[in-house]
């Protein structure tokens, strides 16, 4: 079980560092056109996608990036929860 929560640990970690990386390249010059871009836009636009539906930008600032880290976040907390709870039966 061990094993289980570390992979779980590093499934969220990399979709919250490819939320950031995707949200950081932009300032550096690199279009939405290049490979890593448009690999970083198409697994992170599902979640992104509906949060901006309902978070709407503060001024020219879109939000949606720190509320999707807090989400997944909290969402690996409950998944690890339910693991140890799972190994205890």
């Amino acid at each position: 079980m061990p094993l289980l929560i570390s992979l779980v640990d590093l499934i969220f970690l990399l979709y919250a560092l490819a939320i950031i990386v995707r949200t950081w390249l932009p300032r550096f010059g690199i279009s939405p056109y290049h490979p890593v871009m448009d690999f970083l836009i198409r697994i992170t636009e599902p979640l992104l996608a509906p949060l901006r539906r309902h978070i709407p930008p503060i001024g020219m600032w879109d939000v949606t990036p720190m509320a999707a880290i807090i989400i997944l976040l909290v969402v690996e907390q409950i998944v690890k929860l339910v693991l140890r709870m799972l190994a205890a039966f």
